[in-house]
Formats: C-alpha cells, sequence, structure tokens
C-alpha cells in the first residue's frame, strides 16, 4: 500500500524496526500517486495496531503536498484504512452466503459495509465513518485479497468467499462495481496476483477437481466428505455473491466427485 501511494518505510538503523514513512517525490516515483483504501480485520486491527497508523500518517502527510490532484489523489483528505467496530470480528454475515436469493446477497452487501465502517486515524482510535466507507466505495476500481497462508486455498475456508464475494455484494448494494483480484502471497519472493475467477479456476482443476484428492478426502470417512461438501458450498458462495464461477467449473467438480460412480 505504501509502495502504490508513492510512500516508503523509514527504517531504524540495526533494529528491523519502522519508525515512520517517508515520501517519494513524484519525479523519483514517474507515476501518479494511486489511492489506496485499507479493509482490516479485526484480529489485525488489534495485533498490529500501528500500522492502521502508519498508513494513516502517510495519507494525511500526502494530502499536504502541493501536487496536482490528478496525481496525488490523497489531497482530498478522507479516512483510508477501516475495520469493525472496536471489540467485534468477523463480517456477521451468517447464513447470507448459502442462501441463493436476491435478498441474501443484498443483506451479505449489507453486513460487509456494516462490519467495514470504523475508520481508523493517526492516533490510532476507531471512529464509525459509514458515509466515508461508502465513498471510498464508490470511487474504487479494483479490489484485492492478499493471501499469505500456504497451507490453504479460497475454495477451503469461508472466510475467502465471505470477503471477497461479501465486498462484490457490497458494490453491487451501493449501485457500483470493481474488478476482483485474488493476491498469493504465499511465496513473498514470487507474489502472484490474478483475477478472483482465474485463481477460483486454478484452484478447481489443481486441488477440487482432481480424482486422486477426491479419493484421498474418501479415506477420511465423514471428516472427508465434510471437506468435499465445504468446497462446493464456497465455490456457490462466490457464485452467489460475486458471479466469479464459470459453470463449467461445477461441471468438473461434479465429474471428480459424486460424478463417480465409486
Amino acid at each position: 500500500a505504501l509502495h502504490l501511494a508513492g510512500l516508503k518505510p523509514v527504517w531504524d538503523q540495526g533494529s528491523g524496526r519502522v519508525s515512520g514513512v517517508e515520501v517519494v517525490p513524484l519525479a523519483l516515483l514517474d507515476r501518479p500517486r494511486i489511492d489506496v483504501t485499507l479493509r482490516v480485520s479485526g484480529l489485525f486491527r488489534d495485533v498490529f495496531p500501528v500500522l492502521a497508523q502508519l498508513f494513516e500518517t502517510g495519507a494525511a502527510t500526502l494530502a499536504e503536498r502541493d501536487e496536482a490532484t490528478d496525481q496525488n489523489p490523497y489531497a482530498a483528505r478522507a479516512p483510508r484504512v477501516f475495520g469493525p467496530q472496536p471489540g467485534q470480528y468477523g463480517l456477521g454475515m451468517g447464513t447470507a452466503p448459502t442462501e441463493f436469493t436476491d435478498a441474501a446477497r443484498q443483506a451479505a452487501g449489507e453486513a460487509w459495509i456494516a462490519a467495514s465502517s470504523w475508520a481508523i486515524g493517526v492516533d490510532g482510535a476507531s471512529h464509525e465513518a459509514r458515509e466515508a466507507m461508502e465513498a471510498r466505495l464508490a470511487a474504487t476500481d479494483s479490489f484485492v485479497h492478499a493471501q499469505d497462508l500456504p497451507e490453504t486455498d479460497l475454495l477451503l475456508a469461508a472466510d475467502y468467499a465471505a470477503h471477497e464475494g461479501g465486498f462484490a455484494a457490497a458494490m453491487a448494494r451501493i449501485g457500483g462495481r470493481a474488478s476482483l483480484y485474488h493476491l498469493d502471497a504465499t511465496q513473498p519472493d514470487r507474489p502472484r496476483a490474478r483475477t478472483l475467477t482465474e485463481e477460483i479456476a486454478r484452484t478447481t482443476r489443481a486441488r477440487a477437481a482432481d480424482p486422486a484428492w477426491a479419493d484421498a478426502m474418501t479415506a477420511h470417512g465423514y471428516r472427508g466428505a465434510a471437506e468435499i461438501a465445504a468446497t462446493l458450498d464456497h465455490m456457490a458462495a462466490f457464485a452467489h455473491l460475486a458471479g466469479a464461477v464459470p459453470a463449467h467449473l461445477f461441471d468438473l467438480y461434479h465429474q471428480a466427485t459424486l460424478g463417480r460412480p465409486e
């Protein structure tokens, strides 16, 4: 986020700690600053409170720069780090991702907005800022969700569909639309950004639609059956909330699981 904004961390010599941010001049950046809004989880908010303050401090510094607005969108000062209400965690979507109705999709979008509407300021304090969040959503071109856990994928855990699909539902609720990207950061030195549909297709073909995976799950009895069912639930949630799953991927999954006589 700092790099996109044209900022860089200031490292304390000898300690490896970041003590602040430094502005990269536009002449050295050689591109416009890219407007970034961060939505952090409740856990991230509590464990890494200084990081939210760091980015907000950088954004406030950029707002004071004498730079053209088409080169520096931060000239329009607004909150840029959001998360849940203090003391709350998750999105509170309930069964909305798995109830395949228009009303459930609307409810999922509302839940995502409601759970993302507390802005974290330079002082680290959170305050309710739903209008500011909706304004940031209305101006959003793309959404990036980072994954840094190598032992999982986006069809193994419900949170991926809730967050990424929930964002798409939130955009639809306010009448907007944005490109969806999944950032694979499981290898920190080789990050890979893919569209959400591409990442779902890659995961389906590499794991879910591989008959060998279904065989391995079958060996685990009811627990393996739960994993097979959960993968389908999460594919369906992505399709329901974000429209990001082509129909042929469901066919491939069926052929690798229930479509086989054994």
